[in-house]
């Protein structure tokens, strides 16, 4: 919230409307169409965007926290993540007050445009760990967007960061897990694993934060969860905008584990 109080410092032309850009974020909005609903559609979406960009914001600083060795700060940013997540949850909720019949309304007019060319989101999940190529095909060649999802994928995913705290904090990291290729998924390794359990047993910060981002790996795995029912109860079976698939290829990524070593050990403690 914003101090009502004045302060001197204070440039006498900014106002609530101007420090937030309202004009800008409340004109933003251009339906295609006269149905009443399409408004609520169209902000669902661009608050979801808006998370998006503070989530990739605070996994940035995530990941510098934990390169440092700052657990504490990185368990309190982990915890913020965590609470955005829960808050795009419940806006599902907001979206299903729309029936099926008022979606179809003006679902034609959607033409091709998909949530899967969310740039944002696929640069949410490259960051967590997911390395698809095929990804890029949403974008054209030389925009922004291609690039931006590109450099997420050439760059070390935020379980890449812990294991570099890890190492930081004295544990024997394999040296085959600090040096891989980036560019690569990651893939299970029992040496890995091995260390994780040895952190659990010391039952300190790094354990913290290894339960945190078993925290945010369910955490995104309900969110998928949520939106999957969400198409399933708004379109069933058919097909989604943009030539996707649909609900079909939306489940497949429900049980999708970013960080599967840490599910791994769960039957080993």
């Amino acid at each position: 919230m914003l101090d009502p109080v004045a302060t001197s410092d204070q440039h006498p032309s900014l106002t609530y409307s101007s420090y937030l850009a309202l004009d800008d974020v409340l004109s933003a909005q251009h339906p295609r169409s006269d149905e009443h609903d399409e408004l609520l559609f169209i902000v669902i979406h661009q608050v979801y965007e808006l998370w998006f960009k503070q989530m990739l914001h605070e996994l940035a600083g995530l990941q510098v926290r934990l390169e440092s060795g700052d657990a504490p700060r990185a368990l309190h940013t982990l915890g913020r993540i965590l609470t955005i997540l829960k808050v795009a949850v419940a806006q599902v909720d907001v979206l299903e007050t729309m029936t099926p019949r008022q979606f179809t309304s003006f679902r034609g007019r959607l033409d091709a445009s998909s949530g899967f060319q969310s740039a944002q989101f696929r640069t949410l999940e490259a960051t967590l760990g997911r390395r698809d190529p095929q990804v890029l095909a949403h974008y054209p060649e030389g925009t922004a967007d291609r690039a931006m999802v590109a450099a997420a994928m050439d760059r070390p995913s935020l379980f890449d960061s812990y294991l570099r705290h890890l190492h930081r904090q004295g544990y024997d990291v394999p040296a085959a897990a600090l040096d891989r290729d980036l560019t690569v998924a990651w893939e299970p390794l029992e040496p890995v694993q091995d260390l994780l359990l040895a952190v659990y047993a010391d039952d300190g910060a790094a354990a913290q934060v290894a339960e945190r981002l078993v925290d945010l790996d369910e955490g995104l795995q309900e969110w998928r969860y949520r939106h999957v029912k969400m198409v399933e109860r708004t379109i069933g079976a058919r097909p989604g905008t943009g030539g996707s698939s649909g609900a079909g290829y939306l489940w497949s990524t429900v049980t999708r584990s970013l960080f599967p070593d840490l599910w791994a050990i769960r039957s080993r403690m």
